[in-house]
């Protein structure tokens, strides 16, 4: 057996995420001071008591994210005895969830991470004026479509694709006149159904170089170590190590596309047969189990669920 931990990205996010964890752990209860102590925010009381919009908001749902996902991995290490190096091959996350697999190999400090990731959903926030940009999710079609699509409804305007997510899913990004093209032009390439995501702005598109070079200029200055395990990079789906292609790596993808699909392709190719999602919810599971069905795929986000995979990966 050969294990990979995946870390979930923004849309899992929910109101009452990690305060069942906060009330069994001390370990988790510290991370979530930290975290509001780095951000001088209390958002650990927007994580458990909303509202909804103030906490779907990007600069406070990515870092909310990761503080779910580093408080599950604390618990892990500090209060169950679990350590990733020699018991997990390789760690990936969803776009933000990147940075948590990042933080959950060491080669990002928490406040780093969580820095990072407050500036970075500023920044993709800012980068594109409300309403001018828009996101569409693909179904039952997959990338070699996808690109026929994108490529026909961009009709001078950005459309590329942001996620290729599983086999029959795959996210668009970009202008908002030619995403709204892209179910009548679908139709051409036998796209059933387009659904349009209910996203503040065009994530990982070339929308949002302003982002892009934002996150360059506070890489720069953040001191980047060698993660313990191999960290399956989103645009290249391969690992990186190398602290200077990390930076590198992180940067393209806030325009570049999220190769999830990729990602877990690769992954079982070299051996991985159980995938753990750490932190909120169970999407990334979902997306495994569609993309390589001979996957075990479990959720660690509560209590119950950090008790239930002990015997598993201490095996």
């Amino acid at each position: 057996m050969a294990v990979a931990f995946v870390f979930p990205g923004q849309g899992s996010q929910n109101v009452g995420m990690g305060r069942e964890l906060a009330e069994a752990y001390g370990a988790a209860r510290e991370v979530f001071e930290e975290v509001d102590a780095v951000l001088s925010q209390n958002l650990s009381q927007i994580m458990w008591e909303g509202p909804k919009e103030t906490l779907t908001l990007t600069e406070n749902a990515q870092p909310a994210l990761l503080a779910v996902s580093m408080a599950v991995m604390r618990v892990l290490e500090q209060e169950k005895s679990f350590s990733l190096k020699g018991k997990v091959k390789f760690v990936a996350g969803h776009s933000l969830g990147e940075y948590s697999a990042l933080a959950a190999a060491g080669a990002f400090s928490l406040a780093d991470a969580v820095r990072l990731l407050k500036l970075r959903g500023q920044a993709m926030q800012a980068a594109v004026p409300v309403g001018k940009g828009a996101m569409s999710a693909l179904l039952g079609v997959g990338i070699d479509v996808a690109r026929k699509v994108a490529q026909a409804a961009a009709q001078g305007d950005v459309c590329q694709i942001a996620n290729d997510n599983e086999p029959l899913q795959v996210v668009l990004s970009g202008d908002k006149s030619a995403l709204d093209r892209v179910l009548e032009v679908g139709k051409q390439f036998g796209v059933r159904r387009t659904v349009p995501l209910p996203v503040s702005a065009p994530f990982h598109c070339a929308l949002m170089q302003p982002a892009a070079d934002a996150i360059a200029e506070a890489l720069a200055s953040v001191d980047v170590q060698v993660p313990i395990v191999p960290v399956v990079a989103n645009v290249i789906a391969e690992p990186v190590t190398d602290p200077a292609e990390i930076k590198m790596r992180l940067v393209e993808q806030v325009t570049g596309t999220v190769r999830w699909r990729e990602c877990v392709i690769y992954m079982s190719a070299n051996g991985v047969t159980d995938i753990y999602e750490v932190g909120v919810g169970k999407i990334l599971a979902g997306l495994v189990k569609r993309t390589e069905k001979t996957l075990n795929a479990i959720s660690i986000g509560t209590p119950a669920e950090v008790d239930a995979v002990l015997d598993q990966l201490n095996t």
